[in-house]
């Protein structure tokens, strides 16, 4: 176990590695049911919600939390329908293709659409530890002037369980989170100076979803 109180900001470039093996029932989500698949429904989020970028069945897998196996299936699927296009060279990669006829509306619905309750991102985040704070931003509130999307502070945390969750919340809005993690001691120094990172944060639109440092009263 391992205490760690400085700033940890996500980077978009990551060794893959293989998908954790957590479950969600389709009938959890009434989109993966109108789509017919969970794995479906988060590769469409993904896709749509990075449109500019290619991916590898690595990558899909490794963003989505799926079995490789599942995603080449899903891929022929959206493949057959125009939804995304195939590019081979070194390797094949994957990308969202605009000239499905329905892009933009389905982006729109999409993106309406995706949320994710507080009560499942706070059950996920506790399992990395002693959490004390967890506050949106950004992402969330529709904030563009904050550079982050999710503070995190706690006590005792482990960082591979913390790394895991995050992941699977990413996995499930198709997005990769801009999140810092501070131990208690640290953010109340930082809150106490007025630091310009807790400023990005409280200065703009946010939302506490949970706080056992009275922050909320």
């Amino acid at each position: 176990m391992r205490v760690f109180s400085y700033l940890f900001l996500k980077v978009s470039s990551r060794v893959a590695e293989p998908p954790c093996t957590r479950r969600m029932e389709v009938s959890m989500d009434p989109l993966a049911r109108l789509f017919s698949s969970y794995a479906r429904l988060k590769l469409l989020r993904l896709f749509l919600f990075n449109e500019d970028a290619s991916f590898t069945v690595v990558d899909l897998s490794f963003r989505t939390k799926t079995p490789k196996e599942v995603v080449r299936k899903e891929l022929t699927v959206l493949l057959a329908v125009g939804l995304i296009k195939k590019k081979k060279g070194k390797g094949i990669v994957y990308s969202a293709t605009r000239k499905f006829p329905h892009f933009d509306a389905l982006q729109t619905f999409v993106r309406s659409t995706t949320n994710l309750g507080d009560a499942d991102m706070v059950a996920a985040l506790k399992k990395s530890g002693n959490i004390r704070l967890i506050v949106q931003s950004g992402l969330f509130t529709g904030s563009l002037e904050t550079k982050i999307d999710l503070l995190v502070v706690g006590d005792k945390l482990e960082e591979k369980p913390l790394e895991s969750a995050i992941r699977s919340l990413e996995a499930d809005l198709g997005r990769e989170l801009r999140y810092a993690v501070f131990s208690t001691e640290d953010f109340k120094y930082r809150r106490g100076v007025y630091d310009r990172l807790l400023r990005d944060i409280f200065d703009f639109p946010h939302r506490v979803i949970f706080d056992k440092l009275g922050i909320s009263l």
